[in-house]
């Protein structure tokens, strides 16, 4: 099955906007519980807030890539999705279905759809 090489680039670009903004949304979210919150510490905070900014940018520029129509954001885009997967089985082992099957679902959606947007131009 052959497919147009623009859409599926389209389509991952989509796909990794999206996934930084749940990664974005997720960021301000642990800023408002950390204000919200009895008890705070800074150090493990700044690493958590940091990671997701830094993760969620970094699905930011992947998704740059593959709008433009580059291929470098290809293999951080597999490996920040295989680790999403990796989430979920913490996720499922802790019964929290709610989160597990929309990340599941995003991060399988987003990985197939990487690795079928085959570069033509190599």
């Amino acid at each position: 099955m052959n497919q147009d090489p623009a859409k599926a680039r389209a389509l991952v670009a989509f796909l990794l906007f999206v996934e930084a903004g749940v990664v974005f949304a997720l960021a301000g979210w642990l800023i408002v519980l950390t204000f919200t919150s009895d008890s705070f510490e800074a150090l493990p905070f700044l690493g958590v807030l940091l990671f997701a900014l830094f993760g969620g940018g970094g699905l930011l520029v992947c998704g740059l890539f593959y709008k433009s129509g580059k291929y470098y954001g290809r293999a951080p885009a597999v490996l920040a999705n295989l680790i999403a997967l990796g989430v979920v089985s913490y996720q499922v082992e802790a019964h929290l279905w709610f989160v597990a099957i929309p990340l599941a679902a995003l991060a399988g959606t987003t990985l197939i759809s990487v690795l079928r947007a085959i570069p033509t131009d190599l």
